[in-house]
């Protein structure tokens, strides 16, 4: 089994207001991963990345929403996964 490359593993940096209260009080991160992504693969592309030692890693799979009930064209979109990573004491990225 081989490791996919770090770009392909994290997505985005997810800011919102539960994300920057986690930030604050836990030093933890959410961001948009791959689908297929492990934990492992997700720490190993968060410490290349920002160059960071990561403590943990929590994630989430994210149903898409229904769009457009009104007609019988509805869909939806697409269904993503979250990560949610904590960083070692004294550790921090600076997002801004």
């Amino acid at each position: 089994m081989t490791m996919k490359d770090i770009y392909q593993v994290i997505d985005t940096v997810l800011i919102s207001e539960k994300a920057t209260l986690l930030q604050e009080e836990n030093n933890e991160y959410v961001f948009k991963v791959a689908r297929d992504a492990n934990k492992l693969e997700i720490k190993r592309a968060i410490e290349q990345l920002f160059g960071k030692k990561v403590e943990s890693v929590r994630t989430l799979n994210v149903s898409g929403k229904q769009k457009r009930n009104r007609r019988a064209d509805a869909g939806r979109t697409a269904h993503w996964k979250k990560a949610i990573v904590k960083l070692k004491e004294g550790e921090n990225l600076d997002l801004v």
